[in-house]
């Protein structure tokens, strides 16, 4: 079936807003899944045998930093939409110019957090 498609499915770009919101949902999952992770570092830290030595060496390498940062980036964007969600409780923001703004500012203050918390790392 070769049916045309509407013109405005063709045209319709999301608002980063829109795309913030899935990324809320997909840093949640993300966010629970990398908790599976820790349990599994303190057991490991709990055993300090063999398990201890594999994590930090993985976590030493270049896949566990990646891990590492990807999942920071997850946690702050995150708390950042999360505080973003306080504000719209309150009833503030919801003003199209500002809502655009929110959305560059949570960005840019969920990669500041995160680079932040790699140089303390």
């Amino acid at each position: 079936m070769n049916r045309p498609l509407s013109p405005h499915l063709q045209i319709y770009r999301l608002p980063l807003t829109a795309w913030l919101s899935i990324t809320h949902r997909i840093t949640g999952v993300v966010l629970s899944f990398g908790l599976l992770v820790l349990v599994g570092m303190v057991l490991a830290i709990a055993g300090a045998g063999e398990g201890y030595g594999a994590l930090q060496a993985f976590l030493h390498g270049f896949w566990g930093r990646v891990w590492l940062f990807l999942w920071l980036l997850a946690l702050f964007s995150h708390f950042c939409h999360g505080i973003r969600h306080l504000l719209w409780d309150v009833i503030l923001g919801f003003e199209r110019e500002r809502l655009s703004r929110h959305s560059l500012l949570e960005l840019l203050a969920a990669l500041g957090l995160t680079c932040l918390a790699w140089l303390w790392i």
